[in-house]
């Protein structure tokens, strides 16, 4: 499967796995929300209950306050909590949910209407005729005994408290078992999110292993085969048997080494080819121009006295390029050797080097060169020589001033040597820079200053090797200042 997949569905499963904790907590906010509405419902059904209570005590003692003084205001207090009691009555009908809590109220209200009506209304309505006449008290003081002094009317009250009693003791009942039902409930959400999010990260954690592992130990050959295809090696391979991204990518690899190889076998036997090639063409082409060489000394030497001076010239312009041909041909074979030879390293006192270079060159008393202290590095002393022995023996030889001035100096840089070659000769114009580091290609003219062109070319290509650079910078008719750079280590 892709790896693609495996990082879609297990974020996936992760998301799931959130999601349902986000539900659950999302259901038990609701269960809080509804247990909140029910307190506060509650905690109006209580408060009901207790003023219904204390209206049944104001009402018998209006009532029996009235009985007693005849005062108005007695009654009109009796009258007040009746009114609130049929109201509060109402309102508890209304908030009731529990079925039993509902019947207990059917009674409590039956109970109180059976006291107003059978008791305290016509008590409270004879004791106001009471004072029409005497017949009217005689009525009242009947009616009083056998209502309220036999016992009943307080036995109504007593079971009316009762019945409210269980009222509120049910009420608080439902309430702690709600409380206790969602305590609970908390208690397992808070638990089973616990459990969710831990499986969630232990999940995730196992994802990502999963997928490091799967992922960073595959790369990790691939990284080394890339290595090794950087480093030369190009018949390597790599075995995934998976079929994923990174087993496209290693079939890639594989057929980009292939690839590699087979170009890299191809381009070592043209190399090989070439290079027997220029040995072959420069032994075919030394011999007869050292026979025409030859030649020109036997007509030297036989014909001496009988050559006229023009033609002794000619002879000497032939002999001249015929040396000229063999330095190119020599030049060929330096340039193709440069970078196919191994060369050893060891340490160079770059000062003894710079002096043995000038004494192999032809330095003429018109040409002063100053040398400034330089360094002492370890490297390919073949190669730095080249280097050196080619730009100061082209300061040297396109030196056309009378006092002729060649400078070698050197700079330190953090992790190489920056060399400088000065000279105060021919010049060279801007547009030139680049095209003098090309094989054969001279500016010079070739009757007045004998080059073949490929000095330049061979110093440009040894510090392409080595991955440094070669800059010019010159003035026509004032000299020219060529730097390259050259690793410390």
């Amino acid at each position: 499967m892709k790896i693609v997949y495996y990082i879609f569905f297990s974020f996936l499963l992760i998301l799931l796995l959130f999601a349902t904790t986000t539900f659950i907590n999302f259901r038990l906010s609701g269960t809080v929300n509804a247990n909140t509405e029910y307190l506060s419902t509650s905690t109006e059904i209580i408060r009901y209950s207790g003023r219904f209570q204390r209206n049944i005590l104001n009402m018998v003692s209006g009532l029996r306050g009235y009985l007693l003084t005849g005062e108005r205001s007695f009654i009109d207090a009796y009258d007040a909590s009746n009114t609130e009691n049929d109201t509060i009555l109402a309102e508890l009908g209304s908030m009731v949910a529990d079925t039993l809590q509902y019947k207990l109220l059917m009674e409590i209200k039956e109970l109180n209407d059976k006291w107003t009506e059978e008791y305290t209304e016509p008590l409270r309505k004879a004791k106001m005729l009471a004072s029409v006449s005497d017949s009217n008290l005689q009525v009242f003081n009947r009616f009083y005994r056998e209502r309220f002094l036999t016992g009943d009317e307080r036995a109504i009250l007593a079971n009316l408290q009762q019945k409210f009693k269980a009222f509120s003791n049910l009420e608080y009942n439902v309430r702690q078992e709600k409380k206790t039902r969602l305590t609970e409930l908390v208690d397992k959400t808070r638990r089973l999110s616990f459990w969710l999010t831990g499986l969630s990260l232990i999940l995730a954690l196992a994802i990502v292993v999963f997928l490091v592992r799967k992922i960073s130990r595959r790369i990790a050959v691939m990284t080394q085969m890339a290595n090794d295809i950087a480093a030369g090696n190009y018949d390597v391979n790599i075995k995934d048997p998976g079929n994923d991204e990174l087993s496209s990518l290693g079939y890639s690899l594989n057929h980009m080494a292939d690839q590699l190889f087979q170009n890299i076998s191809l381009l070592k036997r043209s190399n090989e080819e070439l290079d027997q090639f220029a040995h072959i063409v420069s032994h075919d082409m030394k011999s007869p121009l050292r026979g025409i060489s030859n030649v020109v000394s036997w007509i030297e030497e036989d014909h001496k006295e009988e050559l006229s001076q023009k033609v002794e010239q000619y002879l000497h312009i032939i002999k001249e390029r015929i040396a000229r041909a063999e330095s190119l041909i020599e030049g060929i074979l330096s340039y193709a050797r440069i970078d196919k030879e191994e060369v050893e390293k060891e340490t160079t006192d770059l000062n003894r080097l710079v002096y043995e270079i000038l004494e192999n060159l032809p330095v003429g008393s018109n040409v002063k060169v100053e040398v400034s202290p330089l360094p002492i590095i370890y490297s390919e002393k073949f190669l730095i020589f080249q280097v050196f022995s080619n730009l100061i023996g082209n300061a040297i030889k396109y030196n056309d001033k009378e006092m002729g001035l060649v400078k070698i100096s050197c700079e330190e840089h953090l992790t190489e040597y920056e060399f400088f070659v000065e000279d105060n000769g021919i010049g060279i114009a801007p547009v030139y820079h680049k095209k003098i580091f090309v094989i054969f290609q001279t500016l010079a003219d070739k009757d007045i200053f004998s080059g073949t062109g490929v000095g330049l070319a061979i110093v440009k290509k040894i510090l392409d090797s080595k991955k440094q650079h070669i800059r010019l910078s010159s003035v026509p008719g004032k000299g020219s200042v060529f730097s390259f750079t050259w690793p410390k280590y």
